[in-house]
């Protein structure tokens, strides 16, 4: 408890007008806002994620005059952490005995994807040791960012890689599966509720298992706390039937475009040509995940009861929402797919760093490779 206080304390005084950038940071909340809604009429995947990052990286390469501190990233890392833990509701763990051969396949599926991009970025990019470690792993880009800043990794390379990845296997997969089914996809439809038809009480659930998730994830002091906490707490409030709760649309909104814009800050007084070839590398990382992921859907298929384009949906390392709403075009079971991403997302979040304190670099540190920050 005595870290969360200090952090409290530290976040307090972080926000006093004599040290917090106001007019900066609103500046650059304005352009990530705008950045977040061109790409969503652009429909463009995870718009309010992606926006804000391409466009404050954009100004932060022609120095424009925003900011957006640390000390604004936990409390939006929390309510992604409560939304991810959400996503374990009863029905759904009641079907987890048929998912066994599906399961083991994902962790095989992590376990392959990790060492071929990890061996990637160290052999063909030259990342240093902790930064081709947490690129190389098929997570989310907030945890891994988070973990790998942690690390001591080169935090700007590792939320780029991830970024090119979630955004080119987004707008790749999708094609990909049309093609292998034969059909066309729908339009999108909307995704999450809006807060205006949620209960009041959804708001205080959020609330609670945020802050309860705060301090579990203190008390066990586990890596990324303030995102792995909230969604275990949330996960247990769902799977026990204490409520169905979810965060309301423009709130989950409103997180993605607050760590969206501060990921995207993390880039002033980075060269472009740093930026341009980190974005020519992720190419290749990509390239890897996109066939691990189809070779793993039809192998896993011959020894379980699901088909190879429901498997694919569900190993992909690509967004949950944007998967999952692929599968809801083509009449898949959208819980099998969304589950086995918050899996994946918990089985990353919580052996990354278990398995990275066993590495060398955990050991000894950075190597002073390219890609070093």
């Amino acid at each position: 408890m005595r870290d969360l206080i200090g952090d409290l304390r530290d976040g307090l005084w972080a926000l006093s007008p004599s040290r917090f950038p106001y007019g900066r940071f609103a500046a650059a909340l304005a352009l990530g806002a705008a950045g977040g809604w061109s790409f969503a009429r652009l429909q463009l995947p995870l718009p309010w994620m992606l926006g804000p990052m391409t466009v404050c990286t954009v100004a932060a390469l022609f120095r424009a005059p925003i900011a957006a501190p640390a000390v604004v990233r936990p409390p939006m890392t929390m309510v992604i952490g409560v939304l991810l833990g959400a996503g374990f509701t009863p029905a759904v763990v009641a079907q987890l005995p048929s998912w066994i051969p599906t399961i083991l396949g994902l962790v095989a599926f992590i376990a392959v994807c990790g060492f071929a991009c990890v061996t990637y970025f160290r052999v063909v990019a030259g990342f240093d040791r902790v930064t081709a470690y947490f690129s190389g792993m098929p997570g989310g880009l907030v945890e891994m960012v988070l973990l790998g800043e942690e690390g001591g990794g080169n935090a700007r390379t590792i939320a780029l890689i991830h970024s090119a990845r979630i955004l080119l296997i987004v707008m790749t997969l999708p094609f990909i599966v049309q093609w292998l089914e034969g059909v066309r996809l729908g339009a999108r439809p909307p995704f999450g509720v809006s807060i205006l038809d949620t209960p009041w009480y959804g708001e205080l659930w959020l609330v609670a298992t945020a802050i309860a998730g705060a301090v579990v994830g203190d008390l066990l002091r586990v890596p990324a706390k303030y995102l792995l906490g909230p969604m275990l707490v949330s996960a247990l409030v769902h799977i026990l039937g204490l409520s169905d709760f979810k965060p309301p649309q423009e709130i989950v909104i409103a997180a993605q475009l607050v760590l969206g814009t501060t990921i995207g800050c993390r880039f002033l007084g980075t060269p472009p040509r740093e930026i341009l070839r980190v974005l020519l590398v992720s190419l290749g990382s990509t390239a890897i995940l996109i066939a691990i992921t189809l070779a793993f859907g039809y192998l896993v298929a011959r020894v379980s009861s699901f088909g190879a384009i429901p498997l694919i949906l569900a190993y992909s390392p690509g967004g949950l929402a944007e998967m999952s709403l692929v599968a809801l075009a083509l009449h898949i079971e959208v819980a099998f797919v969304a589950a086995h991403h918050v899996i994946r997302v918990f089985l990353v979040m919580v052996g990354a760093g278990i398995v990275f304190g066993l590495t060398p670099a955990a050991r000894g540190g950075k190597d002073g490779s390219p890609g070093a920050s």
